[in-house]
């Protein structure tokens, strides 16, 4: 392997990643032809083949998955020692990969782009999954620094909480429960519930509350899109269990509402997390500066608002 390329191993690395040629060659800003000749010169120094295709899907072989953890390694030893240059330099340039649990992604853009105006020479990637691919991106040193709810307590990383992190029992804004106050918990044994999928931070706080008030729910559907369970419950299908930041939009337009159960909301943080093995570049460095100075009065602002009205509006009615 002694001619392969980084550019080789980085568009390896995608493809594993995706498991598609298209949404690789799309990531990489590249066509899916030049995402296969990458990939055919590659298995040409490997002298093996790195994947399996089947019609449209495509697998890791064998060699392909030990290869994988090969050029991963090699991959972030070139990024650090960019980023060592980077530091060197003291500029804040390059590229920061920022991985983030799904929920984020309803607070964390706008954040980004103010970044972005006062950071304009860092380019940006975003990685995107639940709690528990999060925690494997940190690990594989495929993300520079993360933003995420419980930190990983199987890997050994700095974490900073900067924001609450407010969760909700939810409601169609006709259900009999969103007019009630101090609804007790064992209430909620009686109804449907739709609810995120087992290695997400809100089905890990939902469970830890159930577990602390001895109550168990009629589960009836698991989703990992906090939009399906949104539009899942506004047509009337059942209550859920999400993040104060999902909802902010619905609860300004009184498109859905927030159950007052005792012992909610269940009050979490957001931390910016990366791990303590990883140095950080001066553009990592600087979103993490950003985040812990802007991120609480940003949360604050846009969705504590809502909440407080609606809490406002019910002390009126």
């Amino acid at each position: 392997m002694k001619n392969a390329t980084f550019r080789q191993l980085r568009v390896f690395s995608e493809v594993a990643r995706h498991l598609s040629f298209a949404r690789a060659a799309q990531a990489l800003h590249l066509t899916p032809p030049a995402v296969t000749m990458q990939i055919k010169e590659l298995e040409g120094h490997v002298g093996m083949p790195l994947f399996e295709r089947t019609g449209r899907k495509v697998a890791l072989t064998t060699v392909g998955e030990y290869m994988l953890v090969y050029a991963r390694k090699m991959l972030a030893t070139l990024k650090d020692a960019e980023d060592a240059a980077a530091r060197l330099q003291k500029l804040e340039t390059g590229t920061l990969v920022i991985g983030m649990v799904s929920t984020a992604k309803y607070f964390l853009p706008h954040l980004l782009a103010e970044f972005r105006r006062e950071h304009g020479n860092i380019d940006l990637r975003l990685a995107v999954g639940n709690r528990e691919q999060l925690v494997k991106m940190l690990h594989a040193n495929e993300v520079d620094i993360a933003i995420m709810g419980r930190p990983p307590r199987e890997l050994a990383t700095r974490a900073e909480p900067f924001a609450a992190h407010p969760h909700v029992f939810v409601a169609p804004v006709d259900h009999p429960l969103a007019l009630a106050s101090h609804v007790p918990s064992s209430v909620l044994r009686g109804y449907d519930f739709i609810v995120r999928e087992p290695g997400s931070g809100t089905r890990a706080a939902l469970e830890k509350f159930l577990q602390g008030s001895n109550t168990e729910l009629r589960v009836i559907m698991e989703m990992a899109s906090n939009e399906t369970i949104k539009q899942a419950v506004m047509a009337g299908m059942g209550l859920s269990f999400l993040s104060l930041h999902t909802i902010g939009l619905e609860l300004s337009n009184r498109l859905i509402a927030v159950i007052d159960v005792d012992g909610a909301p269940v009050v979490r943080a957001w931390n910016v997390v990366h791990t303590l093995s990883k140095m950080l570049s001066p553009a990592a460095e600087a979103f993490r500066y950003f985040v812990l100075e802007r991120g609480e009065a940003y949360l604050a602002e846009n969705f504590l608002a809502h909440f407080a009205t609606r809490e406002q509006d019910g002390a009126d009615s």
